[in-house]
């Protein structure tokens, strides 16, 4: 097994170890330290053992167990408390069985624990992204547009409260999860979006936390029946049922004008379908549900020329309604280009850089250069794809990015 594919292992399974070792440990400083010497555990044994039947289980219980060794060796083991004390040497069949269920709920358990409401709101968010979502310090601050030290102390502030008033790492009682629920959909709304456009890197996706994102929502909804968890789960099987197009062969970026549509998932869009029509269903449509909306506009249409950007402005004037948002407005801003031309697109575009709200996020000025660029004013699409260029972390946007500037001249 190459260093690569450990890697991989690590990219794809150590928010869940960390999830189940947080439950078994009772605290995320013990727990970052087991899920450490589990891949170091992996690093040595993998190569030479093959890979486990399950990864996940083995490198849980290699965490558990080298805690387990060095707390009795440093004198500490009585730190723990009695039920986290008796569960860490739990073993078994019937154990096992157990524990598989709960690792397979840990990342819910998670979640609801970075978004408990006893924690300060701007913290819920920032340590949700930073342990489920395994975003750094410095990707989570780049997001809330502040200096990484607030958000490292946050954090740190978020754990020790936890910590502090003990706060029960489970899931909430029925009747508290409609209050609860915003927060927790927005977390897994983030964890579907890095894995389906990653902030940073080499890669374009980041397809299991993609599907991770799903598995939650799917879980969440079997614990409740609100349209908002319909109208989320709907919108990332619609977007999910297209990663397949979304790049090349060779791994670079195709705009969605461009995908080969018959690489779309036709049975992720059906099954997209009945959920959006549940979630419209039951009342008023709140904005994930609207996102489907969009997100169905496009599944629909045949071709990119068939589109019916008209609608899809539509509901991005409702959206915007229920989510004010400077993002959502630009992706409106595209839409109301795609209905009355470059030169409508533009001047909305401009308001919004020029208004501060979005001066430092890529994709704004990626718009704009595209504009620029139909509207024959190549000079300042030159420039705007290059401060586009300057912003973006992830490389196959900055390839795309460096091919439109080269087409240029």
């Amino acid at each position: 097994m190459t260093r690569e594919m450990l890697e991989g292992h690590y990219r794809q399974h150590s928010r869940k170890v960390l999830a189940s070792l947080i439950r078994l440990l009772g605290t995320f400083e013990l727990a970052e330290e087991a899920m450490q010497d589990a891949f170091l555990q992996a690093a040595i044994h993998w190569p030479q053992s093959g890979l486990p039947r399950n990864p996940v289980a083995w490198l849980v219980s290699a965490g558990r167990f080298r805690t387990i060794d060095r707390l009795r060796r440093s004198s500490r083991l009585n730190e723990l408390s009695d039920a986290i004390r008796d569960h860490l040497y739990d073993d078994g069949e019937a154990g096992m069985v157990e524990e598989a269920e709960l690792i397979g709920d840990d990342e819910l358990r998670l979640i609801f624990i970075c978004c408990h409401p006893s924690l300060p709101a701007d913290a819920q968010l920032a340590l949700a992204l930073r342990e489920v979502c395994g975003l750094k310090t410095e990707e989570i601050a780049r997001a809330f547009l502040v200096p990484a030290p607030t958000i490292a102390q946050r954090i740190v502030r978020a754990k020790k409260r936890i910590r502090d008033l003990a706060l029960p790492y489970d899931l909430p009682e029925k009747a508290e999860l409609p209050a609860r629920l915003s927060v927790v959909l927005h977390t897994i709304y983030l964890l579907f979006n890095e894995g389906f456009a990653a902030s940073s890197g080499t890669d374009l996706m980041r397809p299991a936390l993609a599907e991770e994102a799903i598995r939650l929502a799917r879980l969440l909804q079997g614990l409740l029946d609100e349209p908002e968890i319909l109208g989320l789960l709907a919108l990332m099987l619609f977007q999910h049922a297209r990663a397949a197009a979304r790049h090349s062969a060779s791994g670079e970026l195709v705009l969605l004008a461009d995908q080969d549509r018959s690489l779309w998932h036709s049975d992720g869009i059906a099954e997209a379908d009945k959920m959006l029509e549940r979630a419209l269903a039951q009342g008023t449509a709140g904005p994930y549900t609207l996102q489907a909306a969009i997100a169905s506009v496009h599944a629909k249409a045949p071709t990119s020329a068939e589109t019916d950007w008209r609608q899809i402005v539509r509901l991005y004037d409702l959206l915007l309604e229920a989510l004010p948002s400077p993002v959502v407005a630009l992706n409106r801003a595209v839409s109301v280009a795609m209905v009355e031309g470059p030169a409508a697109g533009l001047a909305l575009v401009d308001d919004l850089i020029g208004a501060g709200n979005l001066a430092g996020f890529h994709l704004a000025h990626a718009a704009r250069a595209d504009f620029l660029r139909q509207l024959g004013e190549v000079e300042a699409a030159r420039s705007a794809y290059a401060a586009a260029l300057a912003l973006t972390k992830l490389e196959p946007e900055r390839q795309f990015l460096t091919r439109r500037l080269q087409a240029l001249g």
